[in-house]
């Protein structure tokens, strides 16, 4: 009934949108001569604040046609390089002299299934692009999965990981971002058991949860203090026709994002002033730089709900990796069996997701691995989204992990 409110209420609402965009046009047309008189302009503003309040966020674009690599301009092309239900393993193909093209070490990105496109990894794809062959995990909106697809849960997740990269061959490297950590991680040991040829050159964790007992933060102690029968009562919700997925029983990405603003809802309110007040002012770059991060933040996504439940259950509540308890398809993961891949840790000292110490666990999970093949790295200065995005990550971050995996590089 959750997410058939929510659609109802954008529904309700579709005939106000119509005369805000209506007002927004007279209001900014040329021929109006009050439209750039400051009575003009803050109505402009008002009715432009509510249509970017209202309207419906779909998944962003990528906006990467130029990159560069190795000090040299090439073109990129973005290929589905492999197709899953609930995945698509994109390639980013980079063209022109020079570039590194199929001579560069393969990167796996994994894109947090959080309830945000992969698109919010923008800025870490173009600086890792630079020196790697990049692969990426693009997790379709569970609302867009037709019930015929079946389930996907985590430990489907970790066969995911498994399948990319034997995929992509053995040399490659995988980087976690966020919540993939768990599944990285066990994929890594399953695959070293197996004595996979594919297997993780190296895995770099980065702001992961691995082990939330450590340092909790309010989002790891609400899932910690509600039962699992709360979540599955409260959160989850069948998709509504007429979205592919209807009837999927998923984790709205709505209440997803609502969680989100509302650990920071003073900072936003505040963005949303001085977005306001940018607009009445005429400010267009400073406006544009704030449509801009909110285009992207306000896109969510629905995850299906046996993987929801299951995170919740596996990771935030039962610990089952950390206790050596976690198991893949009725298989337990052994983090003993990692001995030949090196492993990385980073994490910001301003995380208020990812409490401090919880991905460094790592180093300790992991006893038959050498010393000399972790490392574990803290940037004080960065909060959770600025371990890989920003000024830090591009100048401080990712080059010490460019440098990890030249280190390592079989």
């Amino acid at each position: 009934m959750l997410y058939h409110a929510y659609e109802w209420t954008h529904a309700t609402i579709t005939p106000l949108k119509q005369v805000s965009e209506a007002g927004l046009q007279a209001w900014t047309d040329p021929r109006n001569p009050w439209s750039g008189t400051p009575m003009g302009r803050t109505m402009a503003a008002s009715f432009e604040m509510f249509n970017d309040a209202t309207r419906r966020y779909g998944r962003p674009d990528w906006d990467i046609d130029v990159i560069e690599a190795h000090g040299q301009p090439a073109a990129l092309r973005i290929e589905t390089a492999m197709e899953k239900p609930f995945c698509r393993l994109l390639h980013f193909r980079r063209y022109g002299e020079g570039c590194g093209e199929g001579k560069d070490p393969k990167v796996l990105l994994i894109a947090p299934m959080s309830g945000h496109f992969a698109t919010l990894l923008r800025g870490t794809v173009q600086k890792m692009l630079e020196t790697h062959d990049v692969y990426l995990t693009d997790w379709r909106d569970a609302r867009n999965v037709p019930l015929t697809e079946g389930q996907f849960d985590l430990e489907d997740y970790v066969r995911y990981l498994i399948e990319f990269m034997q995929f992509m061959g053995p040399g490659a490297s995988m980087i976690g971002v966020c919540q993939p950590g768990v599944p990285a991680l066990a994929a890594t040991a399953l695959m070293a058991e197996d004595n996979d040829p594919c297997r993780p050159d190296s895995l770099i964790l980065m702001g992961s949860p691995i082990d939330t007992r450590i340092s909790p933060t309010e989002p790891t102690k609400l899932a910690d203090e509600k039962s699992l029968q709360w979540f599955e009562t409260n959160m989850i919700s069948l998709v509504p026709m007429p979205n592919p997925g209807v009837m999927r029983r998923v984790y709205p990405g709505f209440l997803q994002l609502s969680g989100f603003m509302s650990m920071n809802i003073d900072r936003h309110l505040n963005a949303a002033t001085r977005q306001f007040r940018h607009l009445v002012q005429g400010d267009g770059e400073s406006s544009e730089a704030h449509r801009a991060f909110y285009d992207e933040y306000l896109a969510v996504m629905d995850l299906t709900a046996e993987f929801y439940l299951q995170t919740i259950d596996m990771v935030f509540q039962r610990h089952l990796l950390p206790k050596g308890e976690f198991e893949v398809k009725g298989r337990r993961v052994d983090l003993g069996a990692i001995t030949d891949t090196a492993i990385m840790t980073v994490e910001g000292g301003r995380d208020d997701i990812t409490g401090e110490g919880q991905t460094h666990i790592t180093q300790t999970l992991t006893p038959n691995l050498p010393e000399t093949m972790k490392q574990a790295y803290t940037n004080p200065d960065v909060g959770h989204y600025g371990v890989f995005n920003g000024s830090r990550w591009r100048g401080d971050i990712q080059p010490r992990i460019a440098e990890f995996i030249a280190q390592h590089r079989k």
